[in-house]
């Protein structure tokens, strides 16, 4: 413990995993410390004891419900898009030889009470029902305009400035009906709120094609994976990483006090009356309780149940997007689903759950339209969380805190925070331009 560290990360939960060993791969001296006696942090994935140790108190599950071990439960569920930032970032470190992972079978959108699939391409448009016949050429143009974009070739554009026109004006010169710009918007886009109608669409139009491409990668229902096992796997594999390239690891270190100078610079970590010196400090909001704000609440239902979700097929994983709008909510609900077939749950067993950023204190009733949409439920769990934003200025006191995991069921807002504190902390950018047919040899159809 005496020795001085490059950086002291403190917490494993998954983003500061992903940056230990992104900063141990840059051949920084990182020391990895955790209050806890295990992995993920607040992104850890519990057996059934632990779930039932945690909500209910008891150590004793059900007989009927299986096996303990065979059990798998994130505690932030989160799919992975297949071309997206985290997969660009597995492949960029090769932590990608320690995980398998397999498509998302569905990717389904809530609409006047009855859940449909997501179309993301022009041929999928015109046989949709989510839309009636004359809305399916209007969408099916859009969609070709979108497939077709280049941000390098004018002739693509027809005369729009993506950088200046925002998202409502692109939508209104293909003249899309409301529920379609919903489902666009938030089922394929991922915006959470509609805030984004009035920002430069190029943000937009960019995270269409995203989801296209990362759908068109296993030619699956879905253009999501997930790691077998569950996303308890993701931190072990960058913890692992980290070692690899140097990275010291100490779990069960009671207390962690991050030590500072008369100038308030973070200097070092004490625990157990021992420090380790060091030039920067990396942590979740837990550890600098008084450098960060509440800006919100998760809310969310865990529930085991012996069934896929109904009308999706009769996927084994899936993610159903509720759109704000269509619950009268200020933002989207999220219900995120997987099963034995990713070894999270016995032969027979589906976990499901209901996340939303809570507007109300009462997550029973404000879950209600997604738990609806479940079927019979074995078992079931309710819990909240306060979300934190960092407050402190980086420059002055060489703290680096991430922010809250936040209330949607894909990787992207998380993988974001983790590239910007990345630049922060090493005054560079990480370069992801990376062959991503590797991303197709990581998965398990």
């Amino acid at each position: 413990m005496d020795e001085e560290y490059d950086v002291i990360v403190l917490g494993t939960g998954l983003k500061e995993c992903i940056l230990s060993g992104l900063l141990s791969v840059d051949g920084l001296k990182v020391l990895h410390m955790d209050r806890n006696d295990y992995y993920g942090g607040e992104s850890t994935s519990l057996n059934l004891t632990q779930l039932w140790k945690r909500f209910r108190g008891s150590d004793t599950p059900q007989e009927n419900l299986g096996a303990s071990r065979e059990y798998n439960v994130d505690m932030i569920p989160k799919f992975i898009m297949a071309n997206g930032l985290l997969v660009q970032t597995l492949i960029h470190t090769d932590v990608t030889k320690y995980l398998n992972f397999k498509a998302v079978d569905g990717s389904f959108v809530y609409k006047k009470g009855k859940i449909y699939k997501v179309p993301a391409t022009d041929v999928e448009a015109l046989k949709s029902p989510l839309m009636g016949l004359f809305e399916k050429r209007r969408a099916r143009k859009f969609f070709i305009y979108v497939q077709d974009y280049d941000e390098k070739d004018p002739k693509s554009h027809e005369g729009l400035d993506l950088s200046k026109v925002t998202a409502r004006e692109i939508i209104s010169k293909y003249g899309l009906e409301d529920d379609t710009i919903d489902f666009i918007g938030h089922a394929l886009a991922l915006h959470n709120d509609d805030d984004y109608l009035d920002q430069p669409a190029i943000d937009f139009v960019k995270r269409i094609k995203l989801y296209a491409e990362s759908l068109a990668r296993f030619q699956g229902g879905s253009p999501y994976i997930y790691p077998l096992y569950g996303l308890g796997e993701l931190p072990q594999a960058f913890a692992r990483l980290s070692a690899v390239y140097g990275g010291t690891y100490m779990l069960n270190k009671p207390e962690c006090k991050v030590e500072f100078d008369s100038s308030g610079k973070a200097i070092g970590v004490t625990s157990a009356g021992e420090t380790a010196k060091c030039k920067k400090v990396v942590c979740d909001p837990s550890y600098l309780s008084d450098k960060v704000k509440k800006v919100g609440k998760v809310t969310r239902a865990v529930c085991i149940m012996s069934h896929p979700i109904p009308d999706t097929n009769d996927a084994h994983s899936v993610q159903i997007i509720l759109p704000q709008k269509q619950l009268g909510r200020k933002s989207d609900m999220y219900l995120f689903c997987c099963s034995y077939a990713h070894n999270v749950a016995p032969k027979g067993k589906y976990i499901a759950f209901v996340s939303a950023a809570a507007e109300t204190d009462n997550p029973e009733e404000e879950l209600k339209p997604g738990i609806e949409l479940l079927g019979p439920v074995d078992e079931i769990f309710y819990h909240s969380y306060d979300t934190y934003v960092p407050t402190n200025n980086q420059e002055e006191d060489n703290c680096f805190i991430s922010a809250t995991y936040d209330a949607t069921t894909h990787f992207e807002s998380t993988v974001m925070d983790v590239l910007e504190m990345y630049t922060k902390i090493t005054g560079k950018t990480l370069d992801l331009s990376v062959d991503l047919s590797a991303a197709s040899a990581a998965a398990e159809n």
